[in-house]
This record gives structure tokens, C-alpha cells and sequence, in this order.
């Protein structure tokens, strides 16, 4: 591998990916060399942008370049398998969030990892909040006492009024390659904390509303709670929710304080104790460097060989998956779901 991590883009109607390779060009450890699209504005913005090599199909680049590894950004369907394909050439993957649209996709993904040897980290965009990072390690070492509940509700008007592109839109209303609608895009960030914070729950319970957008054919709203025979979590998800207040706040809850989180890497981080009910700002202690952004953590894993940060651990990010299809096979079928799903 050389010094400096060759890195494709395998995909651009995710539109995550801008942040993402503004993240890699200033990054000292990697460069872009090449990105693929089939959509010819795209592949002409990221040339334009980055002055990289583009392509117009993803076996093109694959078959054309010397990489050590791929950010995969596409539709929730076509990035796992773009994933396992680069992960059977031996690359490094960096995939954005969810890991996958099903659960047997996630799996397979850890078995091309694990066979071929490479990384593969899943890229959730409020890993880097330095604040929810800092309270996770709280959390972890027992600052609230034993954790028994975690609420997190991401929420918007919806993809089209936040001004999402129509390559990215095209696909996020389309259940096939989503795997969903909002369920699938914004209840697993909800479940991946209660999986990083509580484990895997025994029992999910799913609910999906659509009567507030009729234009879409997926849902707009969605709730999935997790049952725990200690606890209870809630993952929230909304494309109809007019302004911020209550949009990305995190609540972790434990037997001796409550952590209340702040959204955006600007947000606060909050203590309440039995002493101190009202809650109290805590002071954030120096970032860690390689948790900076998505960028600098993935050469710290690809090429200097340090795990996965815990919310970019795949497995985590797979049991996410698994509580997110839970979600959606107790919605359908109107019933509660026990865990582990059956294979």
C-alpha cells in the first residue's frame, strides 16, 4: 500500500458525498484519484471539483485504476453489492450509512471483509460530533450509572425541501433500492446508538406513517422501539417536520444521570444528576485527532491499521440493520418482532 491511500468514489447520487471528499481532499493521508457515475452532470462536477480521472460505470474504474481502497456512495442496494465487489478486488471500503437496504446484504458484507482481509468502515455522519463522542465515552465508562434507555429522533420537512438533489431523491423514494423510505434513512441512527449503548434488543416494534406526504409511495414518518429486559430505546425518523426543535437531539438515560446531546458538530453536551436536575453543560475534552472526520479516520483504519471507531464498527452498523428490518417486518405485519431475526 502506498503512503498516500489510493481512494475511487464508487458512485455520486448520495449526497453525502460532496462533504465526504472535501473531507479527503484535505486530508494529508489519502487522495481521490478517480470517481464513477452513470449521471454525466455528476462525474463533470466531481472532475471540475477534484480534477480526478472519471468514469461511467463503476467496473470501469474498478478494472482501469490501482486503488487501495473505495468510498462507496451510492443507493442503499447498489452500495452494498458496489461494497462486496470492491472488498473481492482486496480494497479498503468506507461506505455511507445505512450499511446496506437488507439484512442479508450487511451480512454478506462482513463475510467479504473478514475473507478477503480488508477494512470496511460504514460512515454514519454524526460520528464526528465531538460532543456525541464525548458522551458516548461517558456512557461507556459509567458516568449515568447502568444505561437503560436511548432516544434519538432525526427529522426534516423532507429530502426535497432540504434541497436533496434529484439523483438523491430519485432513489430514497424508491423502496427497492432505499429499502424503505424514512424508516430505512433515519431510524438507524437511533438504532445504531442503542445497539452501541444497549446491545441488540430482544423484542421491535414498528411503526410507519405515510398520510402526511400522499405523493410519496414510501413512508414519511416512522417510529421503531426496542424492547430490552432492562430497558427500552426509541429511534424516530421524519420527512415532515417543520423546523429544528427536537431534530437530532440524542438522550441516553441511566439509573444515576441523564446525557442530553445536541445535534451538530457546534452542539452541546448536557449532565443531569439527582444532585443537579436540571443538568449542567459539560466541558468537551481535545478531540481525538483521527475522530475528526470521516477522511482522517478511514486512513487511520486502512492504512495504519486501527479499528474502527466504535459508531463506524460494521458489526454494529449490521445489528443497526438488523433492527431497522425488524422495524419494518413489525410495521407490515402489525406484531411485535423477537430478535435474532431467523436467517
Amino acid at each position: 500500500m502506498s503512503e498516500t491511500l489510493k481512494i475511487g468514489a464508487l458512485g455520486l447520487i448520495h449526497d453525502h458525498v460532496w462533504s465526504n471528499l472535501a473531507a479527503l481532499a484535505n486530508c494529508d493521508g489519502a487522495e481521490l484519484v478517480a470517481a464513477s457515475d452513470s449521471n454525466e452532470p455528476l462525474t463533470a462536477r466531481v472532475s471540475r471539483e477534484y480534477c480526478c480521472r472519471t468514469y461511467a460505470t463503476h467496473e470501469e474504474l474498478l478494472d482501469s485504476e490501482q486503488l487501495d481502497a473505495v468510498y462507496v456512495f451510492s443507493s442503499n442496494t447498489e452500495g452494498a453489492e458496489l461494497a462486496i465487489r470492491s472488498m473481492e478486488r482486496n480494497l479498503h471500503v468506507l461506505s455511507e450509512k445505512p450499511m446496506s437496504a437488507r439484512l442479508g446484504q450487511a451480512d454478506r458484507m462482513l463475510a467479504a471483509a473478514a475473507k478477503n482481509g480488508v477494512k470496511l468502515v460504514i460512515n454514519w455522519p454524526f460520528a464526528w460530533w465531538p460532543q456525541l463522542q464525548a458522551a458516548l465515552t461517558m456512557a461507556k465508562d459509567g458516568a449515568i450509572g447502568k444505561l437503560w434507555g436511548v432516544k434519538y429522533r432525526a427529522a426534516h420537512a423532507g429530502p426535497k425541501e432540504l434541497g436533496c438533489s434529484e439523483y438523491f431523491c430519485n432513489w430514497l423514494f424508491d423502496r427497492e433500492l432505499n429499502g424503505g423510505g424514512a424508516m430505512l434513512d433515519y431510524c438507524g441512527y437511533g438504532c445504531l446508538l442503542s445497539a452501541a449503548m444497549l446491545g441488540q434488543p430482544e423484542k421491535v416494534t414498528g411503526i410507519m406513517g405515510g398520510q402526511i406526504k400522499d405523493s410519496l409511495a414510501v413512508e414519511d414518518n416512522a417510529v421503531i422501539a426496542m424492547t430490552y429486559g432492562f430497558g427500552i430505546a426509541t429511534a424516530e425518523a421524519s420527512w415532515t417536520q417543520i423546523g429544528k426543535l427536537t431534530s437530532y437531539t440524542t438522550a441516553i438515560y441511566g439509573t444515576e444521570g441523564t446525557l442530553r446531546v445536541e445535534p451538530r458538530p457546534e452542539g452541546k453536551l448536557y449532565l443531569a444528576t439527582e444532585n443537579d436536575p436540571a443538568g449542567r453543560e459539560i466541558s468537551l475534552p481535545g478531540q481525538e485527532p483521527r475522530l475528526r472526520d470521516s477522511a482522517t479516520h478511514f486512513v487511520s483504519v486502512a492504512r495504519d491499521g486501527a479499528e474502527p471507531w466504535l459508531l463506524c464498527q460494521p458489526d454494529l452498523s449490521r445489528n443497526a440493520q438488523e433492527i431497522m428490518e425488524a422495524g419494518m417486518k413489525s410495521s407490515m405485519q402489525e406484531r411485535h418482532i423477537l430478535l435474532p431475526l431467523d436467517s
